[in-house]
């Protein structure tokens, strides 16, 4: 199992409703400051197969990492008066915790969330979505964490693109993009599917996982799929200003373009403008 500063892997526990519970439950720290959530909340994930550590705030997280507590993924409320999530996840990075983090919110909205992605929190649920939710999406994250990467997709180049799935570090022309794991992910999406357009819905698949409902209306989450590009464009132009691989196609999706075909020059600049 991991400990704090999640330098072990979890063992694998299954990502669909909770059958039977296992001897050894996942170890979740949560941290809200409304007292009568959080005791509901507690109880609830325990019944959901969880050992539940809970705090009222971050600084009380804070002063007990040093007391070497235990768990595998930290779940964090988003708006707390004490210390905001967002805030307290930049501490616990600095700290050395390397421990999965998925966000609780009452206000979920695509740029909170992209916030949230943005900083390396690897969800972000809405708490009327329920418990049982948040409870299937953490199980999927620490089974996803623990799958081995195959030995020929651990170094994949694409023209000055280089990945290393063993690390999730990307280079372009040799200097190493900044990245978060989220954004390495979407990387390689487009890059493996080079020349083919992927769909809005594929990109965020990658991102949460497959069917993962976000943002307002049926197709709500493009707008996050947008930022994520967006993100991922400055990012590369930071070390390559000439840099214009990713496409888009209107509402449908983006499409890496290795060996790019002859178009007209109007046609490809209105292709990268959004």
């Amino acid at each position: 199992m991991l400990d704090i500063a999640g330098n072990r892997a979890p063992e694998r526990m299954d990502a669909g409703p909770v059958a039977h519970v296992t001897a050894k439950p996942i170890r979740l720290i949560l941290v809200d400051d409304d007292v009568d959530f959080r005791d509901a909340a507690s109880a609830e994930l325990e019944d959901l197969g969880f050992a539940v550590t809970s705090f009222a705030d971050g600084w009380r997280l804070l002063s007990e990492i040093a007391n070497g507590i235990a768990g595998d993924v930290i779940v964090l409320d988003w708006m707390m008066p004490a210390m905001p999530g967002l805030d307290l996840l930049k501490r616990l990075r600095d700290a050395g915790v390397g421990l999965p983090v998925v966000f609780l919110t009452g206000r979920s909205t695509p740029s909170l969330e992209g916030e949230a992605l943005d900083h390396g929190a690897l969800d972000f649920v809405d708490k009327t979505r329920g418990l049982p939710i948040l409870a299937r999406r953490v199980r999927k994250i620490l089974d996803a964490a623990q799958k081995p990467v195959a030995e020929t997709e651990e170094i994949q180049q694409r023209g000055p693109l280089l990945l290393n799935g063993g690390t999730s570090r990307a280079f372009w022309n040799g200097a190493e993009l900044d990245l978060t794991l989220m954004e390495f992910r979407v990387v390689r999406l487009l890059a493996t599917s080079a020349g083919d357009f992927v769909s809005y819905r594929a990109v965020y698949d990658v991102v949460h996982h497959t069917g993962f409902v976000a943002g307002n209306g049926e197709n709500g989450y493009r707008s996050n799929v947008r930022s994520i590009i967006k993100r991922i464009r400055a990012k590369i132009r930071a070390v390559d200003p000439t840099f214009d691989r990713i496409e888009n196609y209107p509402s449908f999706g983006y499409r890496w373009e290795e060996d790019r075909p002859q178009e007209a020059p109007g046609a490809v600049a209105a292709a990268h403008a959004r």
